[in-house]
């Protein structure tokens, strides 16, 4: 219920195998959903073990939300993003992520496709870091003048580059990945309540990821 009573829930997901659980061999693989929202003075985190990454799980957690849901791209949150009063919104670190993954690949050319789409994706960092503590009609503001032009700006090289790279490429599944993601990446700006990236939700998660390399 105070998650619900926020405008925005993040969810993410990570792998989580236990050792000792009855009815399931010691090598099958679990997960840890992970919830986060609630009104600004009032945040909560929620964690669900489930055995399965099946998009019904979502489904069941978020089960009559009306509301934000941010979440990475993963096809399992495709379902409940489409429900009737949910608005689905992307994540911007994740593309950026792929991307940085292809300029290494790369050799970490600054003139690199990769790099050159890693240098565009920082604009709009730069934009949410200079206004990380303004007021919010100034965060609103900003973001409405600002942020419109890079996306353009993004969206144009992306259809310029595209022809030109190999889709089996880092570069082209990463290029693959923001043109599947454009219509919730681009939703951000519409309420300054919401966020970039979905990191909020993976560092929540974050203590079962490090977890994963000392208990097991």
């Amino acid at each position: 219920e105070q998650i619900r009573s926020g405008p925005l829930i993040n969810i993410d997901e990570s792998p989580l195998q236990v050792l000792n659980e009855a009815g399931r061999s010691n090598t099958s693989k679990s997960y840890m959903w992970v919830q986060r929202g609630g009104p600004p003075d009032g945040r909560a985190i929620l964690f669900d073990y489930d055995p399965s990454r099946s998009g019904k799980v979502p489904e069941r957690l978020l089960a009559d939300y009306r509301g934000w849901l941010q979440t990475d791209g993963y096809d399992g949150y495709l379902a409940v993003g489409s429900s009737p009063g949910v608005e689905h919104l992307g994540c911007w670190a994740h593309a950026r992520r792929k991307f940085v993954k292809a300029a290494t690949a790369a050799g970490g050319k600054k003139k690199s496709k990769a790099s050159q789409a890693v240098k565009l994706i920082g604009k709009l960092y730069a934009i949410e870091k200079s206004i990380r503590d303004d007021s919010p009609k100034r965060r609103h503001g900003v973001r409405q003048d600002e942020v419109p032009p890079i996306l353009t700006e993004i969206r144009e090289w992306m259809s310029y580059v595209s022809p030109w790279v190999l889709p089996s490429s880092a570069t082209g599944k990463a290029l693959a990945y923001l043109h599947g993601q454009w219509p919730r990446l681009i939703r951000y700006i519409e309420d300054v309540r919401l966020e970039i990236d979905n990191n909020l939700a993976e560092n929540a998660i974050r203590p079962f990821v490090v977890g994963r390399k000392n208990w097991l």
